[in-house]
């Protein structure tokens, strides 16, 4: 039996954070770009860092220009976390807009800088830190750690964290942590859903210099109906009592987040983002037919029925004929419970590191998370970041959000292994 308490793990985590730091730079300096990249050689880096930590590991996919790392350390006795992350980043774009290197890995007083920093390699960086530091230290675990890192995140996880689940990967497990990036004093723990609305206008063509009297105009008329959106956006979710005090506080992150008074009606209300449209084939001619696809985000407790019958009334009140509509789904609202062991666990240590008060809250977009809280597994997201930089030139996080992830995710492990 060990005698390795939680303090010495700590510690031990501790000493070695500028290797943690050192960790972050390394990955960043690994190109791997989705979808005009490949993350073969980020792959090959983490198994490599694996073999080197002792950890056995293995390598799983369903397309080989996006592979998997499966590893796993503990016992089959127990309880069993899933720690995920993905490898993968997007596009560093145009490099004139950036101020450094996007794949250098610069390291400066406070900061680490590149693309994939914030979102989120310092996140994987930190997963990767904790299972050496538990697997060095000679803990005791009661349970087991399940690493899946994952390649294929930016262009919609069908080929990562998706298909690790429906191949039942994360079976049996008890709790998740993703490393996505989120703010220090906020954990997430759960999202909307989501669904497409495709319309489709068929209107009747003439010549253009006829169209205010020959002719059945398809954008003007699908135009009639999409000014009536507001019968979406006005739907509201649906919550038990005890899911009311979750709901204040996800509201109350969003404001402080985004910034603009009333933004928090995001969480208890459908988005609806009309994001693509066309029609017609030339300017001189009357089109025939138009399409537009609206994005929708869909709070907790709203259902196929609710929207389908507030599709059916944009059509109706907006007298037209001639407009079909098809839903595309793609997943409902979900929440992990506040009093959850991993929620309970990352609050705890995010506290106790940060000297903050830290809130779980729901999301207004969706992420991998849904994956697993859809197969019945407890799943949160926190990780590292300076989340005004994803996705864009400068990307960058501060050294400090690093090494206070990487003891957090430790000690979080400690408390669920039973290490005390």
């Amino acid at each position: 039996m060990s005698n390795v308490t939680r303090n010495d793990v700590w510690e031990l985590a501790k000493s070695r954070s500028r290797d943690l730091v050192q960790l972050v730079s390394d990955l960043i300096r690994i190109p791997s770009e989705n979808p005009i990249g490949s993350q073969r050689e980020v792959i090959d880096f983490v198994e490599n860092y694996l073999k080197e930590a002792g950890i056995e590991y293995e390598e799983v996919s369903c397309n080989p220009k996006h592979p998997n790392v499966l590893a796993k350390m503990g016992t089959d006795d127990g309880f069993s976390v899933i720690l995920n992350g993905h490898v993968d980043v997007v596009p560093a774009g145009d490099r004139s807009q950036w101020e450094w290197d996007p794949f250098g890995g610069e390291i400066t007083d406070k900061q680490i800088l590149g693309r994939g920093t914030s979102d989120m390699k310092a996140g994987v960086a930190g997963l990767l830190f904790a299972m050496k530091v538990l697997k060095d230290s000679g803990a005791e675990l009661k349970g087991n750690i399940r690493l899946h890192i994952v390649s294929d995140e930016e262009s919609g996880s069908e080929y990562g964290t998706t298909w690790l689940c429906e191949q039942g990967y994360a079976k049996g497990a008890n709790a998740a942590i993703i490393a996505e990036p989120t703010s220090n004093w906020t954990i997430e723990s759960g999202q909307k859903g989501n669904l497409h609305i495709i319309f489709k206008a068929i209107g009747k063509s003439a010549h253009g210099s006829l169209g205010n009297y020959k002719g059945d105009n398809a954008i003007l008329k699908l135009n009639k109906v999409l000014t009536h959106i507001d019968l979406l956006t006005k739907i509201e979710g649906h919550y038990p009592e005890y899911l009311l005090q979750s709901l204040a506080n996800s509201q109350m992150v969003a404001e402080k987040e985004l910034g603009v008074p009333g933004i928090g009606n995001v969480i208890n209300h459908v988005s609806a983002n009309v994001g693509l449209i066309s029609g017609g084939t030339r300017p001189n001619m009357v089109p025939d037919y138009c399409e537009a696809t609206i994005d929708c985000r869909l709070p907790y407790g709203v259902d196929h029925e609710e929207i389908e019958n507030a599709v059916k009334e944009m059509i109706e009140v907006s007298d037209v004929t001639g407009v079909e509509y098809e839903l595309r789904w793609k997943s409902e609202a979900n929440v992990t419970l506040d009093d959850s062991d991993i929620v309970k666990a990352i609050k705890k240590n995010a506290e106790a590191i940060w000297g903050i008060t830290v809130y779980p809250a729901w999301q207004w977009a969706c992420s991998d998370a849904r994956e697993y809280r859809m197969q019945g597994v407890p799943t949160i997201q926190y990780g590292p970041a300076n989340t005004e930089g994803i996705h864009g030139p400068n990307e960058n996080v501060d050294i400090e959000d690093v090494i206070n992830a990487g003891q957090i995710y430790v000690l979080s492990l400690c408390d669920l292994l039973g290490i005390e």
